[in-house]
């Protein structure tokens, strides 16, 4: 359900302050009661009290709401609205268990808690928490608390039981799915748990997916909505750059585009040649990308059909492991699937992995190669065969493919985390199983 203007007000109208005596001030001092929907508004006596100064989208909506997403451009106002919304509700519900979930751990100490428009800024002197670093948590004067995380660990929050959640920048995460998935398991105190998503757009599955779902309220808005309190000279030269383009659209505007601007794949694309592998295998590889340092090994199998084009069979990346727990992924996948040779970069420790290979299994046929271009430029040759629908993807892979659709023609990346690792171990299985010029030398190990 879409957020609504209240009394028919456009969009990004300020909301005016309660009907009585004190409306001709726009003095919010307001009396404790309860809202519509059941939820009590604490007695914060503050002249500026932000139902009075906030607008329609940064308010939360009425009704029987599980999630609240907030998907708008930058500047528009998603932090305060968060903060001020965990503060409602950690004021009103003394005793309850919140997560605070960003990007980083660094994030969510520098924007969610002592940015500027954080929680530390928000919090009135008689109802801000307490900072613990040492555990990184907030803690109220009437005992609710608030747990904060990276999404960098899928797992971090297992174990946790949550009243309520605040997600920022929840398309910026390294692994949303998985983080999201463990959250709304970990959603279960208190009689209606809820849960705040604040992001700028981003395309991928997950934002696609809420806003189909109808139990999901949204929220949505530009930064135009948000020019009283953006600089003018900003406002000047991010539109005069931005305005009209895709990323303009997606950056201010807050629109979910089907693909990220120039980027190499889309997800219409890449579903266009989505198909089973019905025909028999010619040969299976296994492209494996070793992380450079903590991360995701980055774990695909791909099959060249009887039909000359080829099949993604698998993702089997891993995430967080030593070289010999990457070994082990890797010769599962060579099994399971009966793979022909495994293709592995060996600039990050990938040589290491190799040798661990062979002192596992000695049969183990490995293709070394070394990159001496970047990820995005390697995977360059890839996006004709995939527009000549060459390549077809047996299932959906989420991450894969959302990885693949952040890589930007010229180098760049706008995916989550902060490497293609899954898009890049496809990237070299597809590349030596088509026999596609690879830039740079490669060496052959066998």
């Amino acid at each position: 359900m879409e957020r609504k203007a209240a009394s028919g007000a456009p969009a990004g109208a300020l909301i005016a302050p309660h009907d009585g005596p004190l409306a001709w001030f726009g003095v919010g001092v307001v009396i404790e009661g309860w809202t519509r929907d059941g939820f009590r508004w604490p007695a914060h006596p503050r002249v500026s009290d932000w139902r009075y100064v906030a607008r329609a989208g940064q308010l939360p909506p009425e009704g029987d709401w599980s999630t609240w997403l907030v998907m708008a451009g930058r500047g528009f106002g998603k932090t305060r609205t968060g903060a001020e919304w965990v503060q409602s509700v950690a004021i009103a519900h003394p005793g309850s268990r919140i997560a605070m979930i960003g990007a980083t751990a660094a994030d969510v100490k520098a924007v969610m808690v002592f940015g500027e428009a954080g929680l530390m800024a928000v919090a009135p002197p008689a109802g801000r928490p307490k900072w613990k670093s040492d555990d990184a948590r907030l803690e109220w004067p009437g005992g609710s608390v608030a747990e904060t995380f990276g999404a960098v660990n899928p797992e971090m929050v297992r174990g946790h039981a949550f009243d309520f959640a605040w997600c920022d920048e929840l398309a910026h995460w390294r692994h949303p799915e998985a983080v999201w998935a463990n959250l709304k398991l970990a959603l279960r105190r208190g009689n209606r748990p809820r849960v705040l998503v604040s992001t700028t757009p981003k395309p991928m599955g997950l934002l696609r997916a809420l806003l189909k779902d109808d139990r999901i309220a949204v929220s949505r808005g530009g930064t135009r909505e948000n020019v009283a309190n953006l600089p003018a000279a900003y406002l000047e030269e991010v539109y005069a750059a931005f305005d009209g383009r895709e990323i303009g659209r997606q950056e201010l505007d807050g629109e979910l585009l089907s693909q990220v601007p120039g980027a190499l794949w889309s997800l219409d694309m890449i579903a266009a040649g989505r198909k089973p592998m019905d025909v028999a295998a010619k040969r299976v590889l296994v492209g494996v990308d070793p992380p450079a340092t903590d991360g995701t090994c980055g774990i695909v199998v791909v099959a060249l059909g009887a039909d000359d084009e080829a099949y993604v069979l698998a993702d089997c990346s891993i995430a967080d492991v030593m070289p010999t727990g990457w070994g082990r992924a890797v010769l599962a996948a060579v099994a399971d699937y009966r793979a022909d040779a495994v293709v592995i970069e060996t600039n990050m420790g990938g040589r290491m992995v190799a040798d661990v290979l062979r002192q596992m299994d000695a049969g183990v046929k490995v293709i070394e190669v070394r990159a001496a271009a970047g990820k995005v430029a390697r995977a360059e040759p890839l996006e004709v065969p995939y527009r000549a629908g060459r390549v077809h993807h047996t299932r959906i892979f989420e991450a894969l493919e959302a990885e693949m659709c952040g890589m930007v023609v010229g180098g760049g990346y706008a995916g989550p985390g902060r490497s293609p690792d899954r898009a890049d171990a496809l990237v070299w299985g597809l590349t030596e199983l088509l026999r596609l010029e690879v830039k740079g030398p490669r060496v052959v190990g066998l």
